[in-house]
């Protein structure tokens, strides 16, 4: 703990113990780091500043809020979640393990952030800072991921958090783990020599900091080869919006096929063709290539031009300006294109 009061990062959502605030920062903190997380906590925030605001927001605005964060069903869930706070429980965030669960989206860990956190409770949390710094501390020899891991992590962490009766803030020791997770105890070549816990860790006694914890059996990704289509006139581009069902649901993209991988075959999460005749690939070089990963999937997407030869867009299309100011949800991928092919196009 002390170490902790000298060491912690000025965090934007550290510098208020509002629940709404360690609500939100901790869904965006889950698999994103905390560098991509801060600029995109703090817009969120100016837009959607309380539960209100964001209970009344609509889907597609949260959604576009959100867009580059990835794993999109989160920032529906906030927003399903808020409109629950809001209409059953007048705007307040429960106070008890049980609450907190039947929330959309709301996990162990999201329920022990904020009931420690912004309460002060006594509820412990398991992330992956945690389970590495307690694997190492304790010498677990469970591989990550395991369901014995999970239950000696969740023995561990409801003994060591402070209760009731103990002196210390559950809330302020939960983020020192954490903390000492991401800035010491990291998971390649930890600073044992700068980690306060180093004289009572039992893998840096018996010299396997390295080596713990085990790390899980890695599936090898699937490979995807993507066709886009770069239809652009008067500083706009054209957009399609996917399935309101299945992976990024209702999210806005550039005309996207999958074409078929010599190895992989195909994910299926992309038709395999554009399926509109208004569009019409033009001929000669590509404009370019792209890598992009989502989940276990890693994507290498071609860029084609192309031109619209039919009726003015409608529906499931739409023209996008490039000059800036309109927000849609846009996929990762399609952000990532926008922002590299808009200035090489309007290159001379």
């Amino acid at each position: 703990m002390a170490w902790f009061q000298e060491h912690a990062r000025d965090l934007p959502w550290r510098r208020s113990r509002d629940p709404y605030r360690v609500w939100i920062s901790e869904a965006m903190l889950q698999q994103t780091r905390v560098e991509t997380v801060i600029p995109y906590f703090e817009r969120f925030l100016e837009r959607f500043p309380d539960l209100e605001a964001l209970a009344e927001a609509g889907e597609e605005d949260v959604v576009a809020a959100w867009s580059g964060l990835g794993y999109y069903r989160r920032a529906r869930a906030l927003r399903e979640a808020a409109i629950v706070l809001c209409r059953d429980r007048g705007g307040e965030f429960p106070r008890e393990r049980r609450g907190m669960l039947a929330l959309p989206g709301v996990g162990p860990y999201t329920a022990g952030a904020v009931l420690s956190i912004a309460f002060g409770l006594p509820e412990p949390l398991v992330d992956g800072n945690v389970a590495r710094v307690l694997a190492r501390w304790f010498a677990l020899e469970h591989p990550i991921g395991s369901t014995a891991l999970r239950r000696e992590l969740d023995r561990l962490t409801s003994r060591l958090v402070p209760g009731e009766e103990d002196p210390g803030d559950p809330g302020a020791w939960n983020q020192a783990l954490m903390e000492l997770g991401a800035l010491v105890c990291t998971p390649r070549h930890p600073d044992c020599g700068a980690c306060p816990m180093a004289g009572c860790c039992r893998a840096h006694r018996n010299g396997r900091s390295d080596e713990l914890p085990r790390p899980a059996a890695r599936k090898k990704p699937t490979e995807v080869r993507l066709e886009l289509l770069w239809v652009e006139r008067e500083e706009q581009v054209l957009l399609v919006r996917r399935p309101e069902k299945g992976r990024m649901a209702s999210m806005w993209e550039l005309p996207t096929c999958e074409t078929e991988h010599p190895e992989h075959g195909w994910s299926g999460l992309w038709p395999s063709d554009h399926a509109d005749p208004a569009l019409e690939v033009d001929g000669g070089e590509p404009l370019g290539s792209l890598s992009h990963g989502i989940t276990r999937y890693r994507i290498r997407a071609t860029v084609r031009s192309a031109s619209w030869n039919g009726a003015p867009p409608r529906g499931r299309w739409r023209w996008f300006g490039l000059g800036g100011g309109e927000e849609l949800a846009l996929t990762g991928l399609t952000r990532k294109a926008l922002a590299r092919f808009s200035r090489e196009v309007a290159a001379p």
